[in-house]
């Protein structure tokens, strides 16, 4: 391979998100005319291997057509999602194997908190939460999974919320579309509303399993699908890590004053029968999808025969090449 060759292979290691100047001019001429010849692409021949461009049904080999911009920006939202999940589950998994090892190390005191600490029970769990929230002193993220909460539950919380605003706290959180629909969730936000720096609440279609942070220092996820096991975390990378996490997702959500849409571009499909048509184009069963969204298996498989109906399916395996062929096989942005 010459010098040259191995330059210009060099010079197209990119992605997506941070196109060659060729890259840039190429796809921008295919978007202004609709289609671009394989002889003027030239030195962008990146725009193939990563699917920006590709061969013209009608027009024969010699001519390619661009793939839409908003086609990559749903492309690229997909992978940061699938990244965010695939890094919550690779940190979960770690911690838990470290906490194997922390359980059979010695009980001696120690000046300096544990980096992780399991923390066994309910009981348990619920001690270490009101020891956070009294030292909490600026700021409370937290995600909230899961379908509508039931309104005892809220109420229970609220205490404990109405305490960190009055010493000035700020409190987000995130839930998922569906907790929308239970009245608790608006009473809670209006209960804790005008108190100190205010609460802020936003909703997703999805969002991460459950976490609570507290003024970046400390934060705590399940340990078992249970939850009766929980994992303190204080290894401040690590906490940083998960607020990343947050922030992005936060950045993502539909804040509770505001509706969130219910229609999608393709004819008789709602935001929800689109977002269970991605999950199911990942091949997540009905009962993974319904956790996943907060809706019970039932309404789960409801929304699916609507959506099989909507595409003029007729089997499970026809409505997944449907799926993709109508573009519901990315979430909804």
């Amino acid at each position: 391979m010459s010098t040259a060759a191995g330059d210009e292979l060099v010079a197209h290691r990119h992605g997506v998100g941070e196109l060659c100047e060729a890259g840039e001019r190429v796809y921008a001429q295919a978007l202004r005319a609709g289609r671009v010849s394989r002889a003027d692409v030239g030195e962008a021949g990146c725009l193939i291997d990563l699917a920006l461009l590709h061969p013209d049904p009608g027009g024969g080999a010699e001519w390619l057509v661009p793939t839409s911009p908003g086609e990559v920006m749903s492309r690229l939202l997909r992978d940061v999602q699938g990244e965010l999940a695939a890094a919550h589950r690779r940190t979960a998994a770690g911690a838990a194997a470290f906490a194997r090892f922390a359980r059979v190390e010695g009980a001696a005191p120690r000046a300096v908190r544990e980096p992780i600490r399991v923390l066994e029970g309910i009981p348990r769990i619920n001690e270490v939460l009101d020891e956070a929230n009294a030292a909490c002193d600026s700021e409370l993220l937290s995600v909230q999974p899961g379908g509508i909460r039931p309104e005892k539950d809220l109420m229970a919380a609220l205490p404990r919320a109405l305490d960190l605003q009055r010493r000035g706290v700020r409190i987000r959180s995130l839930y998922t579309h569906v907790a929308r629909h239970g009245r608790g969730l608006h009473h809670y936000l209006e209960a804790v509303r005008g108190q100190g720096r205010g609460s802020e609440i936003r909703t997703l279609d999805e969002v991460t399993e459950r976490l609570l942070i507290f003024d970046r220092t400390v934060a705590f996820i399940p340990a078992n699908a249970e939850r009766t096991l929980a994992l303190e975390l204080r290894q401040p990378a690590l906490v940083e890590f998960l607020a990343v996490i947050f922030e992005r997702l936060w950045h993502l959500g539909v804040p509770l004053a505001e509706q969130p849409p219910v229609r999608t571009d393709v004819a008789g499909v709602s935001r929800r029968e689109h977002a269970i048509a991605a999950l199911l184009a990942e091949g997540q069963m009905d009962t993974e999808v319904a956790a996943r969204l907060g809706i019970s298996v039932r309404t789960c498989r409801h929304h699916i025969a609507k959506l099989a109906e909507a595409l003029g399916s007729t089997t499970r395996a026809q409505l997944g090449v449907l799926i993709a062929r109508a573009g519901l096989d990315v979430p909804p942005r």
